[in-house]
């Protein structure tokens, strides 16, 4: 069933509409063979991709003179919670990829903008964002992972050496947006270089196992001394932190209205079952204990949506969002996780069993308390900007 929304332009209201289109063609017919074929053989839906990066569904918040639609933030994110309803590990990519080309279109320069972000944008090429280490996740000022100039006063090259982990797309990217360190400055060392996805020295992990988003494809990417040219650096030396958490602002909000997306399909799978299944001679949807317990599924559904929404139109405003980008995705992400557990214990014994969906979607919404900052990070992000004098 659809979620009711206030589309801001006529223009939002048909992306909603080719979106729910393709979903409904492309996405739902194919999502529960192609999770279950992955969960034992790591396979990345790339046609998936292509089909949405065809009806321009890759590049809505960007500028239409680098190859975007032009569209809010707002619009954006409703696009991404409608495929998180068909297909939550495509609509994590789609995050993901949006991601990617953030710093680029924040931080480049006229000239970057320009050269990347039309093949970028294009549809036809796909990102990787690669910022966690192995013991740097959470603690990002501790990577280790090192941009070597090849002249100190005037470089124009550099050489990178180390691995970065927990990397979506791994091995299938055109691009990998990467954070590496430049100087010993702690987290004052960092910046963000665009490595092209065939460059020499780029190694990738065995894919992980994980328990759920089996067509997230997610692994290790190796740098085995890759050189890249320093017109590949976003921003100055020395900004990548900066960069690395104003993206992480907006790709919080993808995770979250993908999230909402999940728990709206828990939801209305719950829903549609308990007003079929009988018992005691009547509809268990009848019975006021699990009517009340779909009740409070819908408002954790809609407070969700509300709250990410309202972290979007500021964003769209031009005012400042991080606070409530964090609630977003702690609310968000949160809701997920209840409310899928709560479909499964909905449908009983057969919410256990992979016969239906709820199971699936259990398992998919309990990372999303986990990346793009855990939700113990959001918790922190919240309280400093709450109390900061």
């Amino acid at each position: 069933m659809p979620a009711t929304r206030l589309m801001p332009t006529e223009d939002g209201q048909d992306l909603i509409d080719l979106t729910r289109e393709i979903c409904d063609k492309e996405l739902r017919p194919h999502v529960d063979e192609a999770e279950r074929a992955a969960a034992t053989t790591p396979q990345l839906p790339t046609e998936v991709f292509r089909t949405l990066g065809r009806a321009g569904l890759l590049s809505l918040p960007y500028p239409e003179e680098v190859g975007g639609a032009a569209q809010p933030y707002e619009v954006y994110l409703q696009v991404v919670e409608e495929i998180a309803s068909a297909w939550m590990s495509v609509a994590v990519g789609v995050s993901v990829h949006g991601l990617t080309c953030y710093p680029v279109a924040q931080f480049g320069s006229d000239e970057q903008k320009a050269a990347l972000l039309p093949g970028m944008l294009s549809g036809e090429q796909l990102g990787a964002y690669c910022l966690s280490e192995r013991s740097a996740g959470s603690d990002v000022a501790a990577m280790t992972t090192r941009a070597t100039p090849d002249d100190e006063a005037s470089p124009t090259a550099y050489r990178i050496k180390g691995t970065k982990s927990w990397i979506s797309h791994a091995g299938h990217a055109d691009f990998y947006t990467s954070f590496v360190r430049t100087s010993d400055e702690g987290g004052r060392g960092l910046s963000c270089f665009v490595v092209p996805g065939d460059a020499e020295g780029l190694a990738f992990g065995a894919p992980e196992r994980k328990m759920g988003l089996h067509c997230d494809t997610v692994s290790e990417v190796h740098f085995d001394g890759v050189t890249v040219g320093a017109d590949r650096l976003v921003g100055a030396p020395g900004q990548g932190m900066a960069i690395a958490l104003s993206a992480l602002d907006s790709g919080r909000l993808g995770i979250a209205a993908a999230a909402t997306g999940l728990a709206q399909s828990a939801l209305d799978a719950a829903a549609e079952y308990a007003k079929e299944r009988k018992q005691f001679g009547r509809a268990i949807a009848d019975f006021q204990g699990l009517a009340f317990l779909l009740a409070d599924m819908e408002a954790a559904v809609t407070s969700a949506r509300a709250t990410y929404l309202h972290a979007a139109r500021l964003r769209d405003a031009g005012r400042p969002f991080s606070k409530e980008a964090a609630v977003a995705k702690l609310v968000c992400t949160d809701a997920a996780m209840k409310v899928t557990t709560d479909a499964v214990q909905v449908l009983g014994g057969y919410g256990y069993t992979q016969d239906f969906p709820l199971e699936r979607f259990m398992r998919e919404a309990k990372v999303t308390q986990i990346f793009e900052g855990t939700n113990q990070i959001q918790r922190l992000v919240i309280s400093r900007q709450l109390l900061k004098g």
